[in-house]
């Protein structure tokens, strides 16, 4: 016959787990000893045990059985019971800490470890509204620069992690925990380093590069090539070359308008080779602007001509063909100004902003898809007055046909 089994109270860690198990506790294995105890005499007030006490011996010996090694110490116990009396894991370490990971393109899981003593601090400072937030930070140094876009979400006083949507994918991310004050200051209790979240649809990168690499040489602490996304690398080399007009689309354009013109003068050259006598051995090329280029070779029969898309077309007798690159770049940004007492505290989504001598401001950022929530708050010097206004902006992208000059692939058209 089955021996009964033994109280609660004298259960190990193990036995523990296992009645949590059969009670469908969730989360049991990470709970401590004793919140196990609690979590267990709290369904046992509220239902009846669904295990039969006779089956309960047969199924410890099993799952004892899963970790038996058919070894024994010097003492003559099982090195099943080698947890035994140890210490239970500490709630906390002590130090402020938040982590961001990105679950995928849409969704970020965020965790964060805050002890009591850091949060009543900032409830003494004026903190009321625990909340997250989470700051695009792509190509910035969120310490010295503000952020492309905030978002907050407001978070329960006991929860210590959380889903977070991404507004963007394939951009850079912070999240900060921390207390929203009444007069829009914002009280920072941890701040996690960035991470990239991967864009939703396919990289368009499928540049190789190859390196050779010494096998004797120690590569330890050495960079031998940086990649660089082609998107970013035409950014950078753009801002070291600088601009005529300090605007990069205005000079795309302006580009545009040369190789338009370099392709009416083509047309002439060729009308002009059409009519005039040619030597036999003369040979005339054109090159495109984009690289293409098309050759004219006199032959007894007459003019001719070759490349890409065409062979042996003669002038004569039809209108050359010619390629044609088409682009397009479009983006917004957005931009929020105003004006108040020069002497006025001024935040925008909790951050500080600088005023002009006159009291007037202007705040511009990148302005991606989503909503941006902005509360802008300005306090009196002597605190006892406060204006405020809250600003929703939602941007949406139903369609995306565009791509850079230098992205421009040659078209053919007659």
């Amino acid at each position: 016959m089955a021996k009964e089994r033994p109280p609660l109270e004298e259960m190990t860690l193990r036995q523990l787990r296992k009645v949590a198990s059969e009670c469908s506790i969730s989360r049991y294995s990470r709970m401590r000893k004793s919140q196990l105890l609690a979590a267990i005499q709290q369904v046992q007030r509220t239902k009846v045990p669904v295990i039969p006490t006779q089956s309960l011996e047969a199924q410890e010996a099993v799952e004892a059985a899963k970790f038996e090694l058919g070894q024994e110490d010097r003492l003559g116990g099982s090195l099943a019971d080698v947890d035994e009396g140890l210490a239970d894991l500490p709630a906390g370490y002590g130090e402020s800490r938040i982590v961001l990971m990105p679950r995928d393109p849409q969704w970020s899981y965020t965790y964060w470890d805050i002890p009591n003593e850091h949060k009543e601090e900032m409830r003494r400072q004026g903190g009321q509204q625990l909340a997250l937030r989470i700051y695009d930070v792509t190509d910035i140094n969120i310490e010295y620069q503000s952020p492309h876009s905030i978002q907050e979400y407001p978070c329960d006083e006991l929860a210590r992690e959380w889903y977070l949507p991404i507004p963007v994918s394939d951009r850079d991310y912070v999240v900060d925990i921390g207390y929203r004050c009444p007069d829009g200051r914002w009280l920072v209790l941890a701040r996690s380093i960035p991470v990239h979240v991967p864009p939703v649809y396919p990289s368009d990168w499928i540049e190789d590069q190859f390196i050779t690499v010494n096998f004797e040489e120690d590569l330890r602490g050495k960079t031998l090539y940086e990649l660089v996304p082609p998107a970013k690398r035409m950014g950078m080399a753009a801002s070291q070359q600088g601009t005529a007009y300090g605007n990069q689309i205005y000079d795309d354009i302006f580009g545009m308008a040369q190789g338009a013109e370099a392709q009416r003068v083509a047309g002439s050259l060729f009308g002009s080779m059409q009519q005039a006598p040619m030597h036999e051995q003369t040979i005339s090329s054109y090159v495109f602007p984009s690289g293409v280029g098309m050759w004219a070779v006199p032959t007894a029969s007459g003019l001719t001509m070759s490349g890409v898309g065409m062979s042996g077309a003669g002038f004569a007798s039809m209108a050359p063909m010619r390629p044609r690159q088409f682009w397009l770049v479009a983006d917004a940004e957005l931009i929020v100004y105003g004006a108040t007492e020069p002497d006025a505290t001024v935040t925008i989504g909790g951050r500080p902003i600088k005023l002009n001598p006159d009291g007037t401001f202007r705040f511009q950022m990148s302005f991606q898809d989503g909503l941006i929530d902005y509360p802008i708050q300005a306090v009196a010097v002597d605190g006892e007055q406060t204006r405020s206004i809250q600003m929703k902006f939602n941007r949406e992208t139903p369609s995306r046909n565009t791509n850079t000059k230098e992205e421009a692939v040659p078209e053919w058209f007659a």
